[in-house]
């Protein structure tokens, strides 16, 4: 009991301002600046436009949790379908909010903040090249918009229209604190569960049996993705919980959880089933699995046995 508690409060309190900021810094970006305004500044060069939806959450660095109605929203403002999906893999990741947690949780070896952005973009450079070659239709679906069957805006619990740039700057300010309180609970609920699981598993697991999972990379990696699949964590947050597995688990096996887990969760994923073709959904998540997998290991192996 006193390790399941010194675990779970640890990851709690260093988690916390990280989370904050990331939602107040996702308020701002949805009160103040229009999607119109993206589509517009948007490549219309697929190589370029591949390398602007990667790095466009370093401008706009959005929680996940958020991430599918706006990039819904701005392709259908134009915004080519595959730049938009690129961003919503990217965007949760590569932002400097992210980046900021990843760097503070592991600052024992700093490689894994610098290793986690640069596996990302691999990974999401290779995706959205592969969409444009291969995907010819606009993949949305059409006449489905959320869990309900309802087209608002207000899709998967979150209400989008808080505030809007014609309002006064008093209605904004007041949006952007709304908006940012409704995604900390909403974030924060997945945190406290997150938390409690890791906690529960190292004060009730053996660490020989995850020492035995951890000796093994390619299984090591798989089950760390399929854990950051399960616990569905915020990706301002979810550094610290990794880096409470530091030492039971290499290198590798912590970057696949800190890649996979913002791109694909039990939560984004039943989003991007509502919101696109199932297809689509099928095929990209494959090709996430299989670049993380072997990117991470490959990782390790370059850039942490050196």
């Amino acid at each position: 009991m006193h390790d399941f508690q010194h675990i779970f409060i640890s990851i709690i309190v260093e988690a916390f301002p990280f989370i904050l900021l990331g939602v107040l810094v996702s308020a701002l970006l949805q009160v103040f600046v229009s999607d119109s305004m993206i589509a517009r500044i948007t490549p219309r060069n697929p190589i370029a436009g591949v390398l602007f939806g990667s790095l466009l959450g370093l401008l706009l660095p959005l929680c996940e949790c958020g991430m599918i109605p706006v990039v819904r929203r701005l392709i259908r403002k134009g915004m080519p379908p595959y730049i938009g999906m690129v961003f919503i893999f990217a965007g949760p990741i590569i932002n400097p909010v992210v980046f900021t947690s990843t760097f503070s949780a592991f600052q024992s070896d700093t490689r894994m903040a610098y290793s986690r952005m640069g596996l990302a973009l691999v990974v999401c450079v290779l995706l959205g090249l592969l969409m444009y070659r291969f995907m010819k239709r606009n993949p949305l679906k059409l006449g489905i918009h959320s869990f309900s069957g309802r087209s608002s805006e207000s899709d998967y619990g979150h209400n989008y229209n808080y505030g809007s740039l014609n309002d006064g700057i008093r209605g904004r300010i007041q949006a952007t604190f709304t908006h940012a309180s409704d995604e900390f609970f909403d974030i924060g609920k997945y945190l406290i569960i997150g938390a409690f699981i890791t906690a529960l598993v190292q004060s009730i697991v053996k660490q020989d049996v995850l020492l035995s999972i951890g000796g093994h990379p390619g299984i090591a990696n798989l089950f760390m993705m399929g854990a950051a699949f399960v616990l569905s964590l915020c990706s301002t947050s979810d550094a610290f919980v990794a880096s409470s597995f530091h030492g039971i688990f290499g290198p590798g096996a912590l970057l696949a959880f800190l890649v996979f887990g913002p791109m694909v969760d039990l939560k984004s994923l039943l989003m991007l089933f509502s919101t696109f073709r199932s297809r689509v959904v099928v095929g990209i998540v494959l090709v996430l699995v299989v670049s993380v997998w072997t990117l991470s290991i490959l990782t390790e192996k370059l850039f942490f046995h050196l």
